[in-house]
């Protein structure tokens, strides 16, 4: 069977817990010539933790609900502004292992950044995507490690694998309330600067940018 570019679900507004249950779900039930997907959302506010996330991150959540998560990574916001690209992905057909999923992902935000004028970069060990940012931190301080000096993340991702398949996917900043990642150590590091593409000078509609990335991931995902 000839399996195209991954089908693209754009789901709107919805609420976190349901659409994870919803795509481990969709996970656990395919089967082999179950094709991919990409799902396209924007959450209501909430915090999530990661499988190795750790509570001390949390550090003035306030009434932003909190939901521990199985996805890879530590803890993050997600909320109204923000694009989440979710990637149902067949690793074993595509013949990638999770660190290049992670790579492509990563590559794919990059890559329709780049003709924004954003000029974006991984950082070593630390999965997401960076800009150059000196306008001061929009994190909990203004202290940054060496590590992220003059940077800011601007995408966040983390993923989990089952029968061989991905859930979860990528968060891309885009015009967005920054004020709730000031409540915890971004991804668990303490004084990361949080960027959005309105903050860069970029105006783009949720649908538009989620439209972008999404078209750069399945250029990514295609076995």
């Amino acid at each position: 069977m000839n399996h195209p570019e991954p089908i693209r679900r754009l789901l709107g507004r919805v609420a976190y817990v349901p659409t994870w249950e919803a795509m481990r779900d969709f996970t656990l039930q395919r089967g082999p010539e179950s094709s991919d997907e990409l799902w396209l959302v924007e959450h209501e506010p909430v915090y999530t933790l990661g499988q190795a996330g750790r509570r001390e991150h949390l550090i003035d959540p306030g009434a932003t609900p909190i939901v521990a998560t199985d996805r890879g990574g530590q803890v993050t916001y997600h909320g109204p502004g923000q694009a989440v690209v979710y990637t149902l992905i067949d690793l074993r057909r595509l013949g990638i292992t999770v660190r290049t999923l992670v790579f492509r992902i990563e590559e794919a935000v990059i890559q329709m950044l780049e003709p924004l004028g954003v000029i974006a970069q991984r950082v070593r060990g630390a999965p997401g995507v960076y800009v150059r940012y000196r306008g001061g931190s929009v994190g909990r301080n203004s202290t940054s490690t060496a590590t992220f000096a003059d940077l800011a993340k601007i995408a966040a991702l983390g993923v989990r694998i089952r029968k061989g398949c991905s859930y979860h996917g990528v968060a891309l900043n885009v015009a967005m309330d920054l004020a709730p990642f000031q409540g915890i150590d971004p991804c668990g590091y303490a004084g990361l600067a949080v960027v959005d593409l309105a903050t860069l000078g970029v105006n783009l509609s949720w649908s538009e940018a989620a439209g972008r990335l999404s078209d750069r991931l399945a250029a990514h995902l295609i076995p």
